[in-house]
């Protein structure tokens, strides 16, 4: 795994978990990190699912979440740090947990995908 290649994504990604309402500035600013990122629209979901969401789920839930944004240093250590401590048993708690939640940013992911298409198809 490239760690500098995975960082823009896991920040931009992060948007997501916020305790805000994303723009339409904000969808634009995602996809284009895709765009520019190696990988395509279905792995950055998959990145999200196994990178992101574990570590960022829980904001949505907490009465008092983050707002304004999260610290790139400290974001980016907890998602290496997860991902070196993963086995089976928690791949399989990350499975269930995203099954359950995963509802809480869904609608966003559908917006992000139309905003993602519509810029690929102008250039």
């Amino acid at each position: 795994m490239n760690i500098e290649e995975r960082k823009p994504i896991w920040i931009a990604l992060s948007d997501f978990y916020l305790d805000t309402e994303l723009q339409e500035s904000d969808f634009i600013h995602i996809a284009h990190k895709i765009i520019e990122s190696p990988y395509s629209f279905e792995k950055v979901r998959e990145i999200d699912k196994y990178e992101v969401f574990p570590i960022l789920q829980p904001n949505l839930m907490n009465v008092a979440g983050e707002w304004a944004g999260f610290d790139e240093e400290w974001l980016v250590n907890q998602i290496k740090e997860s991902l070196s401590k993963r086995d089976m048993a928690k791949k399989i708690g990350i499975e269930s947990s995203y099954l359950t939640l995963k509802w809480m940013c869904e609608k966003y992911w559908e917006r992000l995908e139309k905003v993602y298409n519509e810029i690929k198809s102008k250039s």
